[in-house]
């Protein structure tokens, strides 16, 4: 029997997947970490704690999967992106890794906005945000200049695995893109942005496609583990990446939308030509020189947790969506917006929040319930117009993952919504499942990502759009886009007196 495996590196979590060459998920495990949060603000993590997790993974998968040993053909990542692992020259870890869900960085990205101008947006594809790394660097050399002077390697999450597990220093592009210091188009670091802001090349890592080989893991983990043949380790690839690559969107006129804690919605673009004007990110695939462009709504399924938690703690989330059946389209008048941390698409606007409104006596719990989830969708829904209006696309499917595709009500809300067939998988292992297709495809049982995605992604019945549903939402969202500027300034009045 022949082995990868999948690791995928999570902002709470360490998940590691184990498949045979049928495609077959023939074992899992999972182990827990904690965020750091010492300011108001401020997320940060531990590195160590990752590579604990890892080695935990893989001897619990070793255990139920003694041959292993002797038949593991590859391992691959994905991981969180955006957090900033620095290193020294004794490649040991400086500070804890600042994470992409940090929102010390606004002054840092005003500065790169006003220092780069129109360069950033049109060599990295993206502009100066929060989550994204370059803030977190120019924070570190403007607050920690003394950490700064010991830098050798910054790198990123799921790269801090494979420099521990083979000793190699390196990235790949879909990881590289959310830096704000790669040339999205030309696949090379952009040195015009490291001019600007002193950042040495050399103490950036080399640059790889996700599925190609960083090296075989050391002896000394060979020997930890045990294994008795080499074992190859491949670049990975971004959460957002590996989840599209794991969800089959390989190909043009596929989307994906992604429901967990925040929410993506996600296009498959073949080249970096698509011109978004920064309005939505543009990456690198982890599918070989592809790539796709996201927006993210930055309260999903957070939004649809606080509300469980806020009204209706003591019952799980089945309980409380139960009723939501019963409640037709728009929630008999009442409309949810899901900005409760701020936004991000189309709105970058930390200081904007959340809403009901259309609030009647008659509404119940399941008309809240329903007009959260409708909210979640909606304001999806204004990444997939964007794409639609600036790319001159139309989506033919859209692959559900996550929360969203768990309950059968919130998917046929999808399809009316965004007026599209919708797709689930039969097994979604999410992001780690693309890890272990660049591990299948990088240890060469298959040539492309199509090919892997004939043997490794199927999918449940589709979703088909109910017409007079499409007409109503169409509509309801209509209101839904006038929320944001009726709301906007008494958002941010209200925060200031906090």
């Amino acid at each position: 029997m022949a082995y990868v495996l999948g690791i995928d590196l999570g902002t709470s979590s360490l998940k590691g997947i184990l498949i045979n060459k049928q495609g077959e998920v023939v074992g899992e495990s999972s182990y827990d970490y904690p965020i750091e949060t010492p300011k108001i603000g401020y997320s940060e993590q531990n590195p160590e704690l990752w590579m604990g997790a890892v080695k935990n993974v893989i001897i619990d998968l070793i255990g139920l999967h003694p041959d292993m040993k002797t038949d593991l053909e590859g391992i691959s990542f994905s991981g969180q992106m955006h957090s900033l692992v620095i290193l020294d020259e004794q490649k040991q870890v400086i500070r804890p890794a600042i994470l992409w869900n940090d929102v010390r960085t606004s002054k840092q990205c005003q500065t790169i906005t006003e220092k780069a101008g129109d360069l950033l947006l049109e060599v990295s594809k993206n502009r100066a945000l929060e989550g994204f790394t370059l803030p977190k660097i120019v924070w570190i050399q403007e607050n920690e200049p003394q950490n700064w002077d010991r830098v050798q390697y910054m790198m990123l999450p799921k790269d801090y695995l494979s420099f521990c597990l083979t000793g190699n220093y390196v990235t790949d592009f879909s990881d590289a893109a959310g830096t704000l210091l790669l040339d999205v188009a030309k696949k090379e670091w952009a040195t015009p942005i490291l001019d600007l802001f002193d950042i040495p090349i050399e103490r950036l890592p080399k640059l790889l496609s996700s599925q190609d080989k960083v090296g075989d893991l050391t002896d000394e983990m060979k020997t930890f583990f045990g294994f008795k043949v080499d074992v190859p380790v491949f670049a990975g690839g971004a959460d957002n990446a590996c989840a599209a690559l794991g969800a089959g969107i390989i190909k043009d006129g596929a989307g994906m939308c992604s429901i967990g804690t925040s929410g993506v919605f996600l296009s498959f673009e073949k080249d970096a030509s698509a011109d978004y004007q920064g309005k939505l990110h543009l990456f690198n695939h982890a599918a070989k020189n592809d790539y796709y462009a996201m927006g993210v709504t930055l309260a999903a399924g957070n939004s649809l947790e606080w509300f469980k938690r806020t009204f209706a703690q003591e019952q799980t989330f089945s309980e409380l969506l139960a009723g939501i059946s019963e409640v037709k389209p728009g929630s008999d008048g009442l409309l949810f917006s899901p900005y409760i941390v701020g936004e991000r698409t189309p709105h970058v606007d930390s200081q904007i929040r959340g809403s009901f409104i259309g609030i009647d006596t008659h509404h119940r719990l399941p008309h809240f319930s329903r007009a959260v989830l409708e909210g979640i969708t909606f304001s999806l829904k204004d990444s997939q117009l964007l794409m639609e209006e600036m790319a001159g696309r139309k989506f033919d499917r859209i692959v559900s993952v996550g929360g969203g595709a768990k309950n059968a009500d919130w998917l046929q809300m999808q399809a009316d919504i965004f007026n599209a067939t919708i797709l689930n998988l039969t097994v979604e292992q999410g992001p780690g499942l693309g890890a272990a297709m660049l591990a299948a495809i990088g240890a060469g049982w298959f040539d492309t990502a199509a090919d892997a995605a004939e043997v490794f992604v199927h999918y449940k019945a589709a979703v088909k759009p109910i017409a007079e549903n499409v007409v109503a939402y169409d509509a309801i969202y209509q209101i839904y886009r006038q929320v944001y500027q009726a709301t906007q300034s008494l958002s941010h009045a209200l925060l200031a007196l906090k």
